[in-house]
């Protein structure tokens, strides 16, 4: 591979820009990394410049390791948004700076001069001052200049962004098919989604620091693993549904999804699917409709783009229920479908504002996430609305643009009273109790086993007074939780701009013929967050008992929160009631997934 980073890291007064980076990119790729501001992307692309250092991990070009070499020595040309050109130099002494420092042959340096002009269309500008071109001109001697000294690898921040749309789209072309004649490893930095669609054999997608996809455009588009990617590579509906044996239901309508895609045929629970615009088909009625029947709507909003028609459908039946996750991440359940239509179909059923129509699904993509929604609930009205409003709770809601629902369960303050009317949905979410002691472990311990029992598959255990927390502990019981607690982890992780770190634990006693299996531990264990989950994360091997060693961690800063995995619902008494004897200062997520057969 021409680079390799691996768990690259940068961090800025304590909090990481960069989180645990790792990717490859191939020889004579062209790779994007996108994202919005504030990311890391450019913060990573200067890393491997080597422009900035890093705090931990590796970084290697063409299976050199210059995690430790200077800028001038790793061989890559680097072009910057705004230019950097030698304002009193001409076009040509630009061009032939980087090769007079290394101190080429003037014969030499006027043929590569020549050649480069060349390849960006500037030819016969060598004499010009910078001033006396366009932003688009300008930057293509920027490129040029890059590339002088041929270097193995060409680095691009954002080169376009003070490009207007018809330069950027020249400039992006010639770029490109530069890029294509030298064979030459390029890593473009960019927000615009457009131009990544355009440039990119692969797109990386970097959001709070962390690289959540790497993949090829039409696959990131078509089947996104998260909720940002979904969002941020064009517009898309996120519905929360549930699914079933027979497919998906949003609301009272069932979907024939397993026509439209292929989806988990396992245990009914809550899932978030992705609904792009153009998925969506209007027609009169419902007989009028080649697909698969959603419900009746009435247009809210029409706008005209040029090509496409842009509109906002309100659900007014069938689905009007289902509970929708607006992509502005307001999560107010808002039953209101964007949706995008041709030219042509717009000429064959012209539509108005507040008309009625029946509308259709032609694809629907479920994502993997095992966390679609959050579910407070507590044993009257008042703490029920005071943990909707925890701001932990309410950020995590908005960075997963789902919703938050209260629901007051008397049997919580009692949970040997009775079950629930309902199954819970989503993760369901409480507040421990403020004194400390025994019983109040007891008592926390009880209702995580009443909301298990009564359909919760995660329980999010979520204190009063909490700072956002910058580490993130993972552990799991035993391997049958494994599976399901890095999956839930990876989808919170997304979210939080904090580290991981998995802890596995061996007792006190171990011999030294136990130590390397728990050094295998570790490595399977981050293997496959790595290739099943997408996750990086650091691992750590510690000896003692599970509970006390957690809790000591956890202790040592409040700027923690703990994932915890179990296949044993007596495993929270047994094994880890220490977790619960005092009321803690950090957030903790139980994951519980039963053995069975099909979940190994």
């Amino acid at each position: 591979m021409s680079i390799t980073l691996d768990q690259v890291t940068k961090r800025y007064q304590g909090s990481p820009v960069v989180n645990d980076v790792s990717v490859e990119v191939g020889e004579g790729e062209f790779f994007v990394l996108l994202g919005p501001s504030g990311s890391g992307k450019s913060t990573l692309l200067r890393a491997i410049a080597g422009l900035t250092g890093v705090d931990h991990g590796r970084i290697a070009l063409h299976g050199r390791d210059v995690t430790h070499v200077s800028a001038r020595q790793r061989g890559v040309g680097l072009v910057f948004q705004n230019y950097a050109l030698f304002r009193h130099m001409s076009v040509g002494d630009n061009i032939e700076f980087a090769l007079r420092v290394r101190h080429m042959k003037a014969a030499d340096r006027r043929a590569r001069r020549k050649e480069l002009l060349r390849l960006v269309a500037l030819e016969g500008m060598d004499d010009r001052l910078p001033t006396q071109l366009s932003g688009g001109q300008q930057q293509r001697v920027a490129v040029a200049r890059a590339l002088a000294h041929k270097p193995q690898v060409l680095l691009l921040d954002e080169p376009f962004g003070a490009l207007d749309a018809k330069i950027r789209e020249e400039l992006r072309r010639t770029i490109r098919q530069v890029q294509r004649e030298l064979n030459i490893t390029t890593v473009l930095v960019t927000h615009d989604q457009e131009e990544a669609f355009a440039m990119a054999d692969r797109i990386g997608v970097m959001n709070l620091g962390r690289l959540l996809e790497c993949g090829r455009p039409d696959e990131l588009y078509a089947r996104p693993a998260t909720r940002f990617v979904a969002t941020f590579l064009g517009a898309a509906n996120l519905l929360l549904a549930r699914q079933t044996a027979n497919g998906i239901r949003f609301g009272a309508t069932p979907v024939n999804a397993r026509a439209l895609e292929k989806i988990d045929s396992g245990r009914e629970h809550e899932v978030v699917a992705v609904l792009r615009p153009e998925e969506v088909e209007l027609a009169p009625t419902r007989d009028n409709l080649r697909v698969s029947y959603l419900g009746h709507g009435v247009i809210d909003e029409m706008v005209f783009t040029g090509a496409f028609e842009r509109l906002r459908v309100r659900l007014a039946d069938g689905a009007a229920d289902a509970q929708i996750a607006r992509p502005g991440g307001d999560g107010d359940g808002a039953a209101v479908l964007d949706v995008t239509r041709t030219q042509h179909e717009q000429r064959v059923f012209p539509l108005a504002v507040g008309q009625s129509v029946a509308m259709g699904v032609r694809r629907i993509h479920v994502l993997p996430t095992p966390l679609s929604s959050y579910t407070a609930v507590a044993a009257d009205q008042p703490a029920a609305d005071a943990l909707v409003k925890n701001p932990l709770l309410v950020e995590l809601a908005n960075r997963m643009k789902t919703r938050i629902v209260a629901r007051v369960e008397p049997g919580l303050a009692n949970p040997s009273s009775g079950r629930p009317a309902t199954p819970i949905s989503g993760v369901a979410v409480i507040a421990p109790h403020q004194d400390a002691g025994a019983q109040t472990g007891r008592d926390v311990i009880a209702q995580i086993e009443w909301l298990l029992h009564n359909g919760a598959a995660e329980v999010l255990v979520l204190p009063d007074q909490l700072v956002p927390p910058q580490r993130v502990l993972i552990h799991w019981a035993d391997d049958a939780a494994r599976r399901a607690t890095l999956a839930v982890a990876a989808s919170l992780l997304r979210h939080v701009p904090a580290e991981a770190v998995y802890v596995g634990i061996l007792p006190e006693s171990a011999g030294e013929t136990q130590r390397p299996a728990g050094m295998r531990t570790l490595l399977d264990a981050r293997s496959e967050a790595q290739a099943v989950h997408g996750l990086e994360m650091r691992t750590e091997l510690r000896f003692g008992a599970a509970a006390d060693e957690l809790h000591r961690q956890l202790s040592e800063s409040p700027e923690q929160m703990l994932i915890l995995g179990i296949s044993a619902l007596a495993d929270l008494r047994a094994r880890f009631a220490a977790l619960f004897a005092s009321s803690p200062g950090y957030p903790m997520m139980i994951v519980h997934r039963p053995a069975s057969p099909t979940n190994p």
